[in-house]
């Protein structure tokens, strides 16, 4: 019966690995052989500069090994025990002025050239002030997803970031202010930046100016509660033009549709609108994320599952099922009311 169950147990955790490496490959860029989440494959500067400082710590730690490894070897080899050794302790010797000093000064100046060079990208990465025409962004972690505002340009989504390409003859980086709402997040897409904490009542900022088109994943690093595995985000890095359509498209307001007007009465009436916004409606909660254009996203749930209408039924249905621990509540509706309400969202495009 151990046994049994020990194969059960490893089983299913292969199960689960094996879905959620099926779930990372289905949301990661299908054209891009690199790992989505590659550090090793930079594509924004402040990237570009951690790279370049994790492969000077990694030779010198590669030094060190191999020095190390080295001096043991030729130990255990030169001093091994023989055939002819009578057991007794060999001669003791007291101590070199010279290898202590080695031994001291050495490892000094490793850690001032480690610190030093630290300090060089650190000063790089966040004191660097943006040009004029840098895009503002306000990022706002929530127990467990994003908020996105665009204070400058009166746009206002979730979870999904949308920045232009900066092309490196005319610079356009993003400058991400952020910002909790409850408890220690943290912003983090290691192919564009460091991570970097989101704490409440302390502003945080960072910078990147993505040189590639394409989506780059991140993930929440900082334990904040029951789904921080949970709390993905989606950065979609455009072309200008593809950019500034996106927001136009973003400002418009929902249009009402007679064929959705049960739906749209299902919203208004329970409690989705204390937490939601649908901007051109009544409903303007700030708990939750905006609505307004919920289906030009590719995702639901921060990133937890496509965006598709079976997975947003089950969503509205029952949030425990595709998130537990979601502090959104499952609204207690028949499924006559899940369609029409579905059919409703379907719309907010």
């Amino acid at each position: 019966m151990r046994s049994q169950g020990s194969n059960n147990g490893r089983a299913g955790g292969s199960q689960i690995l094996v879905c959620v490496c099926c779930s990372a490959a289905a949301f990661a860029d299908p054209v891009s052989p690199l790992s989505p989440t590659n550090i090793f494959a930079p594509a924004s500067t402040p990237a570009q500069s951690i790279f370049g400082l994790s492969l000077f710590v990694l030779a010198i730690t590669a030094a060190i090994f191999l020095t190390v490894f080295t001096l043991l070897l030729y130990s255990v080899l030169k001093f091994r025990r023989r055939k002819n050794d009578d057991g007794r302790e060999p001669p003791q010797v007291s101590g070199s002025n010279q290898v202590e000093l080695a031994w001291t000064i050495i490892p000094i100046l490793i850690v001032v050239a480690l610190f030093m060079a630290t300090a060089r990208v650190i000063a790089i990465v966040q004191k660097t002030p943006p040009p004029g025409n840098a895009i503002a962004v306000r990022a706002i972690g929530h127990q467990f997803w994003r908020e996105y505002r665009y204070p400058d340009l009166g746009v206002v989504t979730a979870n999904e970031l949308h920045v232009p390409v900066s092309d490196p003859a005319h610079p356009t980086p993003t400058v991400i202010e952020l910002l909790s709402a409850d408890t220690d997040h943290s912003f983090w897409v290691p192919r564009l930046g460091g991570k970097s904490d989101l704490i409440p009542n302390h502003p945080n900022t960072m910078w990147i100016d993505p040189q590639q088109t394409g989506v780059y994943l991140g993930q929440c690093a900082q334990y904040c509660g029951t789904q921080h595995a949970k709390m993905l985000l989606r950065v979609y890095v455009q072309s200008k033009d593809e950019f500034d359509r996106w927001i136009r498209q973003q400002r418009q307001s929902a249009f009402g549709n007679d064929a959705v007007s049960q739906g749209q009465r299902i919203f208004q009436t329970t409690a989705c609108i204390n937490c939601h916004t649908v901007s051109g409606t009544v409903a303007n909660g700030r708990f939750g994320p905006d609505l307004t254009h919920l289906m030009s996203r590719d995702t639901i749930a921060a990133g937890a599952a496509p965006n598709t209408s079976e997975n947003l039924r089950l969503w509205i249905r029952n949030p425990n099922t595709l998130k537990p621990g979601s502090l959104m509540p499952a609204m207690q509706l028949n499924d006559q009311e899940l369609d029409a309400l579905t059919a409703y969202l379907e719309t907010l495009r």
